[in-house]
């Protein structure tokens, strides 16, 4: 399998980086890890006249702690998120998902922000990213945006990005005193894709009820989907065994999942729930008062 001939630029900064794909269009693609980009060109699915490699790229890496959040570069490979003294302390949900993506190789290669910004729906950054509010740093030859992780995945390999920008960081806010997440996942034994995904970010009062509580599902659409259903359960009520049960048993509520030759629709839904309450369990383990 080989690709189509190909240009190829290695840019030194982000604002060459711009120019370049300013330059070369929707006829350009952008190189981070290239796990997916690559195997891609090879099928002949993908056909990029010109490929602009980050890779050169400096301050493009790394985990920092800026204010009350963590910025994370978009070219972090996946096992320098997992291993990150700040993520584990602050986001261990965080450093969950990026654990269990793919195998050894994958983890040392892949980014972060090569993950979300192909936007698969069998990925684990994407579900505890939006479990998590994260929001993500968009920059272009205009300027920069940001955008939060509930708009940003539109579709199938969609986002909300503008084929003229660049994905440069992903900042997540610091949960707030009493806060846990945590992250669940099926995956498919032979890539390690997401079957089914759970992550959660509950927020408990001294007392034990629940004052806050996100809930996002993977592998059951298009992207990430948010458990609204599960989290109004959870809102207000004591954070026991059987109220995380009544609301995980909601998680795949107003969903419509696609069966495959791996799970059908019903199994998916099923294990939403069971990887839902795994979830919400173990981050209320970790909601420290």
């Amino acid at each position: 399998m080989f690709p189509a001939n190909f240009g190829y630029a290695a840019p030194r900064s982000v604002d060459e980086a711009l120019q370049l794909l300013s330059k070369h269009g929707e006829e350009a693609k952008l190189l981070a890890g290239g796990h997916s980009l690559i195997p891609a060109m090879k099928l002949r699915l993908s056909s990029p006249r010109t490929l602009i490699d980050l890779g050169a790229v400096p301050g493009l890496r790394g985990v920092r702690l800026d204010g009350n959040t963590l910025a994370i570069g978009a070219l972090t490979v996946h096992a320098d998120v997992g291993s990150s003294d700040l993520v584990r302390k602050h986001l261990p949900g965080l450093a969950e998902a990026a654990s269990v993506i793919g195998d050894v190789q994958v983890r040392n290669r892949g980014t972060i922000g090569g993950s979300v910004a192909h936007a698969d729906p069998a990925a684990d950054f994407p579900v505890i990213l939006t479990a998590l509010n994260a929001t993500f740093v968009l920059q272009s030859t205009g300027g920069s945006r940001t955008v939060t992780a509930d708009k940003f995945f539109v579709d199938y390999f969609t986002t909300a990005m503008e084929p003229n920008e660049i994905l440069t960081e992903i900042i997540v806010p610091l949960p707030p005193a009493g806060t846990g997440t945590a992250y669940a996942k099926l995956a498919h034994p032979a890539s390690g894709y997401v079957v089914v995904s759970a992550g959660a970010m509950i927020t408990r009062q001294p007392s034990g009820s629940c004052t806050a509580a996100r809930i996002t599902i993977g592998g059951l659409g298009s992207g990430p989907v948010r458990a609204v259903a599960s989290e109004t359960e959870l809102q207000g009520k004591a954070l026991n065994a059987q109220n995380i049960a009544a609301a995980a048993a909601k998680a795949a509520e107003e969903t419509d999942p696609d069966g495959d030759i791996y799970a059908g629709a019903d199994y998916k839904r099923h294990m939403a729930t069971v990887l839902a309450r795994r979830a919400i369990e173990a981050a209320v383990k970790r909601a420290v008062t």
